[in-house]
């Protein structure tokens, strides 16, 4: 598996794979051929979603003199693009890329992994045989192999998150589009109705927030993408203010949840154009409950019943983005998604002697299931609520 900093990046929303992965595309391809002009054209949910998840605008604001095209042609790849530099009207240079999630890019005939893996083992049932043996916590896996420097990194990750959190608790009016949706995290925050919780109120305010600034396409951390950045610094913010868990302690939760993260994307998807909202806000949810499972010290089988909680009951969901807005519902399933994560850690503390699943069985049944979901409903905007909303 690679670097977990392949997965914890910090980049421009309101997704990962339409904003992220097609600025790092058109700077690659830029400093490649030294065009005076280019044109780009769109595929798959790149061209269906690409104007409410504002693809066309960083791609604008990259290459400058640009045509742009959305193709309703569907390629092998969901979010693919086409690209062309020219100099005095003549053709110098044509790429093919792929957008493939988590801020993540591949050209056509490149490996898809150019450097050589950072951990040894492919699943969470060989890094947990590992670890036993080693008598290692999944965080301390971790450090060994990403090395100690690599707890800079995650500061510089949490310390975006809770700026995130910040903007988007002190943000008013409505998010840009022509949905002309409310923020909430300041609402959230402030509205103390005594028949809601605390957790609540608190922990939705924090997903909302991040959500948000990731709407307004501002800086956020893919946890793992732009899209279900809201879930993971929700549970972390919650649980450093409530039991006062220190930086250190976060920094190793972060850790564990990366692993985590690295472990989905590395056998399954996190893209929501490959694989449904399951593999983003699903892989989010597993990433927060084993965050909050290594806080409290639970053990590593614990870890992974409540990794696996949190991905089966996210199966089969589908990514219906209103309009192509990472809006709707994208910022509300980030609320639910860090209750649940919270939830299935707990359950997992509870029920742990009745465990019949694994986490690397319910890994391979979403990926299964996400070849399985019809194509309108994986990031298309043509299926679902984006189809029925009026």
């Amino acid at each position: 598996m690679d670097s977990i900093k392949a997965l914890y990046k910090i980049g421009r929303g309101p997704s990962s794979s339409h904003t992220m992965g097609p600025e790092k595309i058109c700077e690659e391809f830029k400093a490649k051929y030294k065009g005076d002009h280019f044109k780009v054209v769109l595929y798959g949910s790149l061209s269906l979603t690409g104007k409410g998840h504002l693809t066309d605008r960083v791609i604008k604001e990259v290459l400058e003199n640009v045509e742009i095209k959305f193709s309703s042609d569907t390629l092998e790849h969901p979010n693919t693009m086409d690209l062309y530099a020219y100099k005095n009207n003549e053709e110098i240079g044509y790429d093919r890329y792929y957008s493939i999630g988590g801020g993540s890019i591949l050209r056509k005939g490149d490996l898809l992994s150019k450097n050589p893996p950072v951990y040894p083992h492919k699943n969470f049932t060989e890094i947990k045989e590992y670890c036993k043996i080693h008598n290692l916590r999944l965080f301390e896996y971790v450090y060994k192999f990403e090395g100690e420097s690599f707890k800079e990194y995650l500061q510089t990750i949490w310390d975006t998150m809770k700026e995130c959190i910040n903007l988007g608790l002190h943000s008013d009016g409505n998010l840009p589009g022509s949905l002309q949706v409310e923020r909430k995290a300041r609402q959230l925050l402030y509205n103390q109705n005594t028949k809601t919780s605390n957790e609540l109120r608190l922990v939705s305010a924090y997903a909302y927030a991040v959500s948000e600034v990731n709407a307004s396409g501002g800086y956020v951390v893919t946890a793992p993408t732009c899209g279900a950045s809201g879930v993971l610094p929700a549970v972390l913010y919650y649980l450093r203010d409530i039991y006062k868990f220190s930086d250190l302690r976060i920094l190793d939760a972060l850790a564990t949840a990366g692993l985590i993260g690295n472990i989905v994307k590395h056998n399954a998807s996190i893209s929501g154009a490959e694989a449904g909202c399951q593999a983003e806000v699903g892989t989010a949810c597993s990433m927060g409950a084993a965050a909050y499972s290594e806080l409290f010290n639970y053990s590593i089988d614990k870890i992974e019943y409540a990794s696996e909680i949190a991905i089966e009951h996210h199966l089969g969901l589908t990514c219906d983005p209103v309009k192509g807005f990472v809006q709707v519902p994208c910022i509300e399933r980030n609320a639910v998604g860090a209750h649940r994560a919270i939830n299935s850690s707990e359950l997992a503390f509870l029920l742990m002697g009745s465990r019949k699943i694994s986490l690397d069985m319910v890994i391979e049944t979403m990926r299964q299931t996400g070849l399985d979901i019809n194509e309108k409903y994986r990031e298309t905007s043509i299926g679902g609520l984006a189809k029925h909303y009026n």
